[in-house]
Parts: structure tokens; C-alpha cells; sequence
């Protein structure tokens, strides 16, 4: 149905095909990001603060090895699949083998780490489990590829499959009255749909995957040029999950069960600017193809209505917060709704910060970002070391705002190459609710 009724657009064969790619990426963002919100409303509601807690504990301890399995591998194969589309075999066949020896060292890592640092038995047991999703990471080299063929559909109806797939098996774990570990289980399984999506579009849409080939001189290019992004991601990973996993070592795992239900809230308000910044992009690197004023004025646009749509969005969610918790998981949260009112406005910081990000993208300045993220994580640890153990989850839910302001404002004042950037910022802040009503012009190309 959606391609139907992209086809009947008037838009060149050209447009139509980039209009599809981010439909189906918004489309499948969209179904993603409701399907786990809603799974993890019910589930949170099943297992408890506790047991919930800990079973989020867990997702993000792992996560915080992920970035060693990636290794910034994503952008890299899209770029070189798109400039040597004749040579994808080569480059995807090399960067699965790659990944697989990663993805073998970053279990070594997280077993050693989990060994020496974890006393409890259960919590070894369950980061063993979930740690197992990661020998699917691989197969994130499909997915990479369908991206830089402008292919979001096959991408799109994996992640969807997964998820109502996914919600499907957790609602008959909730049925049957099973304990945690299922649950655990059932997130790592989580992953194996997804690989299995992408295997089955892979092999009907382009052929076999016996056909990819190895190179030694493509992994030492591809692992040369992925690296600075290694160091990019790690620092994002960790300033946007260490929160948690520091929480769980200095509090104890309620806590985590209650900051991680107000996060499960805040990701649904962060999507916002992000698919702004997605559906905008595009449009701003063609405006300053042809004018570079024209497109310092739309980017200030872009920047204050992304800015201002979520601090309002920000602002409802904060008074409503004891509704939200209360109504959607029961009185047990309600400890939740104070990190709720505070981290509500992290989706206007997280706007601050993105749609600097998408703009030194489409100016080519992005080689400074590791400055940013680097400087933002370290704001996120030391002031949780500080504030967390007196302060509890509310400090967190603080900081985890100003990390990002660190990252995504502070930063750029002291980066020569970003300062422009960061007087756009500070007009949004002071000035931009002054554009509020002109969204209609920032869609105009």
C-alpha cells in the first residue's frame, strides 16, 4: 500500500525513490519505537521495578560492549557500497568476517569484565544470556548494504517483523507466568528474527551469500577507516548508557527499573527532532548546493522549530508525567515520575545538540565530532560519580541533560570550526519560538 501510494505522486522516478527510502524508514522507526514502548510498558508492569531493573541492567551493560563489535563499520560499508557498488561482494563478504572476529573478542571482553566485576550469579547468568544477541551483529552488514542501495524497504520490513513478532512471544511469556530469564531470552531471540529478516531479503532480493568473498587488503582499509568512528561511538555509548549501569553498581537495580520506564517515555519524544532531521537533511544539502544563504537561513529554521516543537512537547509530557506513570504502569512506579518530569527535556537538548549534528554532517565538519562526544562523556561519568550516590536516579535524570548540552552546545563554543554553529544554537534557545508557526516554509525546498 505505501509503495502504491508513493507511485502515485508527481515526482520524478528519482524523487519518488528517495521519498520511499525515508518512508520506509520513518514507517518502520515508528512501529519499532510504539511496539517496544508498549511491550515495555506491560512487561514493567509484570516483572516489577526490581526484576525489570534488572533485566535493564543487563541491556545496557552489554550495549556498552557493543561498540567494540561495530567498530564504526556502519557508516564506512555504506559509503564504500555506494562509491563500488560493483564490488559489494568483496566489501560485505570482508566486513562480515571482520565483524565475526570482533563480535568474538567483545564476548572475551564482556565474560572477563562480567567474571571479575559481577559477585552475583543470577546477574552473570542473565549479561552470559543476552551477550549472545551480539553473534548476530554480523548480519547488520545486509542491512548496511540494502541502506546504501537506497533500499529501506527490505531494512524496514525485517525490523517491523521482528517487532511484532518479538511483542507476540513476550505476550505468551506473560500468558504462561514465566520469570525473568525468559524475558532475557526473549530479547536476545530478538535479535535472531532480525537476522533472519535481513538473511531472507538478502537472498530474495540480491542472491546467495555463499558468494561473498574475503580480501585481506579491504578489512585493513575498512578497519583503518572505521576506527576514528570506533572512538565516536564508544563515547556516545557510553554518556547515553552508562547511566544506567551505574546506577545499578551504586543504588541497586529498583532504581534502574524506574529510571529506565522514564527513559522508555523520553525515547518516544527524542524520535521527534531525529525524523525531523532525517526528512530535513536532504532538502538543506540541496538548498546549499545552490545558495549558501538561502541555506544558512532554512538551517536556522530547521534549528529553531526542532528546538522549540520539542521543548513544548518536552513541557506537556512533564505535566502530565504522574498521569502518564500512574495510568500506564501503577502506583509501584510512581518513584518514576520525578526522573520523568526532569528527562522530559532532554528531547529539547537532544534537539539542540542533533540538529548541529546533521548540519556539520551537510558542511563536512564531522571529523571534529569526536570532541564533542568525548567532552559530553565525560560530563555524564564524573557527574554521576559525584551526584548519583547522594542524589539517587534524580541526579541522573539531570545529568543525563546536561551531557547532552555538553556534548551538543558547551562543546561547540570551544571548537573553532563549530562556532557558528554555536550562535545558531544560542538564536534557537533565545529566538526560535518566534518561528513556531512557520513549519510550512521549512518543508518548502
Amino acid at each position: 500500500m505505501l509503495n502504491r501510494i508513493i507511485d502515485k505522486l508527481p515526482l520524478s522516478r528519482r524523487r519518488k525513490a528517495v521519498a520511499g527510502n525515508l518512508a520506509w524508514a520513518v514507517v518502520g522507526k515508528v512501529v519499532t519505537l510504539l511496539g517496544s514502548l508498549l511491550v515495555g510498558i506491560i512487561v514493567a508492569r509484570y516483572l516489577g521495578p526490581e526484576r525489570y531493573g534488572l533485566m535493564n541492567y543487563v541491556i545496557s551493560y552489554v550495549f556498552l560492549f557493543q561498540t567494540v563489535a561495530i567498530f564504526g563499520l556502519d557508516s564506512i560499508e555504506v559509503r564504500e557500497e555506494s562509491k563500488r557498488p560493483d564490488e559489494y561482494l568483496q566489501i560485505v563478504g570482508t566486513a562480515f568476517v571482520a565483524r565475526c572476529v570482533l563480535t568474538l573478542v567483545t564476548l572475551l571482553g564482556i565474560g572477563v569484565t562480567t567474571w571479575l566485576s559481577e559477585a552475583d550469579g543470577y546477574t552473570r547468568l542473565l549479561i552470559g544470556l543476552y551477550s549472545l544477541s551480539l553473534l548476530l551483529n554480523p548480519f547488520n552488514v545486509i542491512r548496511n548494504l540494502f541502506l546504501a542501495r537506497v533500499e529501506n524497504e527490505y531494512v524496514a520490513k525485517s525490523e517491523i517483523s521482528r517487532t511484532l513478532i518479538g511483542m507476540a512471544i513476550k505476550f505468551g511469556l506473560l500468558l504462561l507466568g514465566v520469570g525473568l530469564t525468559w524475558f532475557v531470552v526473549a530479547c536476545t531471540f530478538d535479535w535472531l528474527l532480525l537476522a533472519s529478516g535481513y538473511i531472507y531479503s538478502y537472498r530474495r532480493k540480491i542472491g546467495r551469500l555463499s558468494a561473498w568473498r574475503w580480501k585481506g587488503e579491504e578489512a585493513r582499509f575498512l578497519l583503518r577507516e572505521a576506527f576514528p568512528l570506533l572512538l565516536t561511538s564508544a563515547a556516545v555509548i557510553v554518556y547515553q548508557r552508562i547511566d544506567q549501569v551505574m546506577i545499578g553498581r551504586l543504588v541497586d537495580k529498583t532504581a534502574v527499573g524506574y529510571f529506565s520506564t522514564a527513559s522508555r517515555f523520553v525515547e518516544v519524544l527524542i524520535c521527534v527532532p531525529m525524523m525531523l532531521a532525517q526528512t530535513i537533511s536532504p532538502v538543506l544539502t540541496s538548498i546549499r548546493a545552490e545558495s549558501e544563504e538561502a541555506y544558512r537561513q532554512k538551517a536556522q529554521l530547521f534549528m529553531n522549530l526542532s528546538v522549540w516543537v520539542s521543548g513544548l512537547l518536552a513541557l506537556l509530557t512533564s505535566l502530565l508525567s504522574y498521569w502518564i506513570i500512574y495510568i500506564l504502569l501503577g502506583s509501584q512506579y510512581l518513584p518514576a515520575v520525578i526522573v520523568l518530569q526532569i528527562m522530559s527535556f532532554k528531547a529539547m537538548s537532544v534537539a539542540l545538540s542533533n540538529t548541529a549534528g546533521s548540519l556539520l554532517v551537510i558542511e563536512g565538519l564531522q571529523r571534529w565530532a569526536i570532541l564533542r562526544d568525548a567532552f559530553g562523556c565525560l560530563v555524564c561519568v564524573v557527574l554521576n560519580l559525584l551526584l548519583l550516590p547522594r542524589y539517587g536516579i534524580v541526579a541522573s535524570a539531570a545529568v543525563a541533560i546536561l551531557s547532552n548540552v555538553a556534548a551538543g552546545y558547551v562543546a561547540d563554543a570551544f571548537i573553532p570550526a563549530y562556532r557558528h554553529l554555536f550562535r545558531q544554537q544560542t538564536r534557537a534557545l533565545f529566538l526560535g519560538w518566534r518561528d513556531l508557526l512557520r513549519f510550512r516554509q521549512l518543508m518548502k525546498g
